[in-house]
């Protein structure tokens, strides 16, 4: 068997790789800030139908590595698209063995099914070509990729501005198959709730806010090995230009509606995480939030209310964070969404676990909660 490392978003180093037996693996860390060390992906070329071993011999050193309990790999035999299952996985004394026989020549293995740039530049691309989204670069990260802005709906300066981001994290790419599911739902045409938000709201989606560390194959960080999401209040030019271009684009545009997209490595549940603790935080909001909420059990079979991050204390939310900067800025509705790694236990899917379908298909339950509330956001 042979191993090869994705241009795009691969991330291991081979230790061992006998011509026989079980390979022997590393987990790298983000490219300049390795104390950053969770996701891997990979490519194995061997013998179809034939068991193989995979030891990922480093995994009890990184940086969730309690999340691995009850957690298992990704892969699939056509990486470029979404179709992801479960491979067995047994974490044992440190070490993630990866235990498949495969169908395939070639599988390609994941902390979480990747989501590859040329799908990226496809999806932005076609939704420009159907006159439906407005397409603006605001500008450059730091090794030179584009942040782009896809715009939807009302361009009266009444509408409501809803704002929806994800990948500040680039190992955590259900985020980035969520915004697919998303732009695809405001593209489509047929939908009367689709079009009924679109008419009275402009809805701005930042697809992926952190395109140098998604193609490193970094799980946290950028090409500074800054996290993003603790970049907000104190954004650089130099270290954290993608959060600068976004906050001037948030500060131009105005928002009454925040959704930050992301992804957990221990939880195994959907769910939504408030600004509580901000220092201005209002029974006003609170009140949004639960509606939000509601909205959302109504709109999806995978969102829960009751398992997700203990609340903030009054005055100690984190303002270097998306949710909290936006909601304490902007005194609005401010969210941090969260699916798993892992699975839903509340809908479990031994085959796929969470996967890109599932995170696609929350994206329209979240447009369909975002209809519900827009009166009450007015």
């Amino acid at each position: 068997m042979r191993i090869t490392v994705p241009e795009d978003t691969g991330r291991v180093r081979v230790v061992q790789a006998p011509a026989e037996g079980d390979i022997k693996l590393a987990i790298l860390g983000d490219s300049v800030a390795p104390e950053h060390k969770q996701w891997f992906c990979f490519d194995a070329h061997g013998d179809v139908d034939k068991e193989r071993v995979i030891i990922l011999e480093n995994a009890g050193e990184t940086t969730y590595a309690d999340a691995l309990e009850q957690y298992s790999v990704c892969a699939s035999y056509e990486p470029e698209g979404p179709d992801w299952f479960r491979v067995d996985t047994e974490l044992r004394d440190g070490q993630l063995r990866v235990i498949h026989t495969p169908r395939s020549e070639l599988v390609r293995y994941a902390y979480f099914a990747p989501y590859p740039r040329a799908r990226r530049n496809r999806v932005i691309e076609e939704a420009r070509q159907t006159g439906r989204a407005r397409v603006r670069r605001l500008g450059k990260s730091i090794e030179g990729r584009g942040i782009d802005l896809l715009t939807f709906g009302s361009e009266s300066d009444e509408a409501m501005k809803l704002w929806v981001i994800a990948q500040q994290h680039p190992g955590e790419t259900m985020g980035a198959w969520f915004a697919e599911g998303l732009i695809g739902k405001f593209l489509s045409g047929e939908d009367p709730l689709v079009s009924a938000l679109l008419e009275h709201a402009r809805v701005n989606v930042i697809a992926c806010m952190n395109p140098d560390g998604a193609t490193m194959g970094n799980h946290r960080t950028n090409a500074a090995g800054k996290d993003l999401n603790r970049a907000w209040w104190e954004a650089s030019d130099t270290e954290s230009p993608e959060v600068l271009l976004v906050r001037k684009a948030l500060y131009d545009s105005g928002v009454d509606f925040f959704l930050d997209v992301h992804g957990d490595e221990h939880t195994p549940y959907v769910f939504i995480a408030g600004a509580e603790g901000n220092p201005h935080y209002s029974d006003r909001i609170d009140a949004l939030e639960d509606e939000f909420d509601n909205a959302m059990l109504e709109a999806s079979s995978d969102f829960q209310t009751e398992e997700g991050y203990p609340k903030d204390s009054p005055g100690k939310g984190d303002l270097r964070c998306a949710g909290n900067y936006v909601g304490e800025v902007f005194d609005c509705l401010s969210l941090t969404l969260e699916m798993p790694f892992k699975d839903n236990d509340n809908a479990p899917d031994e085959e796929r676990g969470w996967s890109p379908e599932r995170s696609m298909k929350l994206a329209g339950d979240v447009v369909e909660a975002m209809a519900s509330v827009l009166d009450v956001l007015r």
